[in-house]
Formats: structure tokens, sequence, C-alpha cells
């Protein structure tokens, strides 16, 4: 075979080895896969979070690399868009002042909190999601779902949260709808010392934080399993273990320095503060 090739028998042995190259390739998607297996949601991992994955267990390589080991194995996942809020302005409420001004950033826990409602629909009926952001680290600190998007729902949510994080003083950043310019809900702000702060009209980017916590939980998680075919139940558990347990403290969150997941950036910022 050396002759009609033309090549030395040697340098044909050479070429079935694989080089130095195709062997770094080749642990880094032994990597990939790894990470990727680690959780069932982590297959919604794109370039980015798999490179900051990487930089936690002292990985370095590029993003270009591993763009293109991932596409060449079926690894990069498709985006879907998300509909528009659900919420509507009253009109005739009286108004807070928008205090965020489109600046998500925070230097502290419970400084800036986003709230908002979004949508499920079930073989039951319509579900419905209030979540509470912490600006500092993209942390949900609180939650409520019921199957109406009253004001109790957003009270129950906002009091969730104040509950868990022992916090009260902060700026609270919503839409002008209904439910957070009711009279009930600027008492329960009251009583925590709360600042409200809400979206101009028909600027959805006023709260985009927010709004993109909610694009990623259906990407990542609801569009995938058809919750229509599912019951309330059902749906609700899948959400408090997605958010709790998966986006809080295991899922590589970008904004945050190193990656670090929201309740794990918080605990390690604490550590090194005491």
């Amino acid at each position: 075979m050396c002759e009609v090739l033309a090549v030395s028998e040697s340098g044909y042995y050479r070429s079935l080895k694989p080089t130095p190259k195709r062997e770094r390739q080749q642990r880094l998607l032994v990597k990939i896969k790894e990470i990727i297996g680690e959780h069932e949601d982590n297959t919604n991992y794109g370039v980015r979070r798999i490179l900051l994955a990487l930089s936690q267990i002292e990985i370095t390589t590029s993003y270009s690399t591993v763009y293109r080991i991932m596409k060449k194995h079926g690894l990069l996942q498709k985006v879907k868009r998300h509909p528009n809020g659900i919420t509507r302005e009253d009109v005739a409420a009286q108004k807070s002042e928008n205090l965020i001004q489109r600046d998500f950033s925070s230097s502290a826990p419970n400084q800036k909190w986003l709230s908002d409602i979004t949508e499920i629909p079930c073989s039951d009926g319509k579900l419905y999601l209030s979540a509470v952001l912490d600006c500092y680290n993209g942390e949900i600190v609180g939650l409520a779902m019921d199957d109406n998007m009253r004001k109790e729902l957003c009270i129950q949510a906002f009091e969730n949260a104040c509950k868990s994080r022992n916090a009260r003083g902060m700026i609270y950043h919503s839409d002008r709808g209904s439910q957070f310019t009711s009279q009930a809900f600027r008492e329960c702000l009251a009583k925590r010392d709360a600042i409200q702060s809400m979206s101009g009209t028909g600027r959805c980017y006023d709260n985009a934080r927010m709004e993109s916590f909610f694009a990623t939980l259906k990407k990542e998680k609801l569009y995938k399993i058809k919750t229509e075919q599912y019951p309330m139940a059902h749906i609700k558990s899948i959400i408090f273990r997605y958010i709790m347990v998966y986006y809080n403290r295991q899922r590589i969150y970008t904004t945050n320095p190193g990656g670090w997941p929201p309740t794990i950036y918080r605990e390690r910022m604490l550590s090194q503060a005491a």
C-alpha cells in the first residue's frame, strides 16, 4: 500500500496517530461532555457557559475552539424566542418613578429587586408565576404560583423573598401592571420600607433582566416538556426545582464573575467578607 501511495512506511504509521492538536481537542470534548452530563438541564449550555465551566476546573481555551467542537458534535442548541409580557397597565392608578433606569447592577445583596409575572399553559388551565430577582447576583429570592394573576400573587412573591433573605429597604422594580399599582401591594412594600420603581409605559427593556430570566426558564425547561400536557401541580414542582435547586445553585451564570451560580456567588462573597 505504501508503494501505491508513494509514501514511506514510517510516514504512513505516523498518519494513523492523532496529532497533539487532535488529542487536545478530544480531551476537551470529553470535558465538555462531562460538564453537560452533570445535570439534565446543562444540555442548554452554549459556548460562553461551557467556557466558564471549564475555567472553574482550571481549563483555559478559546471561544472559537469550544464553538467548533460543540458545533461538530451537535452540542449547540437553537434559541426559541420568548413571547411578550402579560401584565396590563393600570392607566388610572398612581405611578412610581423609574429609579432603576435600566441599570441592573448592584454592589450588594438586597439593594435592587426586580419582579414580573409570566403564564404557563397546563392541562387544567393557565399557571401564573411571579418571581423576584436580586440584581446583585441574579438570584431568584422569592416566587409564588397560582391559577390567577391577581395582586395577591405578587404580594406573596414579595413576602416570600423578604422572609427568605430577612431583607427590607430595597428598591423594588416592576412594570406598571395593576397588580403592582394596587393599594394592597403598595402597603405591603411600605411595611418593608421598600421603595417602588416602575418601568416606563410600553418599555419592556426597562425590566429586561427580569424578562430575560423568564425567557431562560421557558427556553431551557418549559418549552421542552410541553407543559400543556401536564396538570398545574406537576408543573409547579418542576418550576420550583428548576429555579431553587438548579438555576440558583448549579447553573453557570455568565453575569457573575467566574460564572458562579447566583447563590454560590453570594455565599462566596459573604465568606470572603467575613
